[in-house]
C-alpha cells in the first residue's frame, strides 16, 4: 500500500533591485509572506535574489505588487 503522496512545492525566483542592507530584505521578505501559500521566502541581499517557496504558483503580478508595497522592483 503506497504511502501519502509527497505534497507539491512551487519555487518561483525573482531578482529585486534597490536594497541595501537587512531591512531592506526584511521589508520584502514580510510583504511576500503575506500572499496567499507562500511557505518560505529566502532574499540574498549581495544578489538581490529573492526564492520563493509556495503550495501552489504565485501570481507574478502578485510578487511584483508585494515588493512595490515594501518600496522595491522586481527586474
Amino acid at each position: 500500500m503506497p504511502g501519502p503522496q509527497p505534497e507539491s512545492r512551487t519555487v518561483t525566483r525573482v531578482t529585486v533591485s534597490g536594497m541595501t542592507c537587512s531591512h531592506c530584505v526584511a521589508s520584502v521578505s514580510e510583504e511576500i509572506r503575506e500572499l496567499a501559500g507562500v511557505e518560505d521566502v529566502d532574499v540574498v541581499l549581495e544578489t538581490g535574489e529573492v526564492t520563493i517557496t509556495s503550495g501552489s504558483p504565485i501570481d507574478p503580478a502578485d510578487v511584483e505588487a508585494a515588493v512595490a508595497e515594501a518600496g522595491y522592483a522586481v527586474v
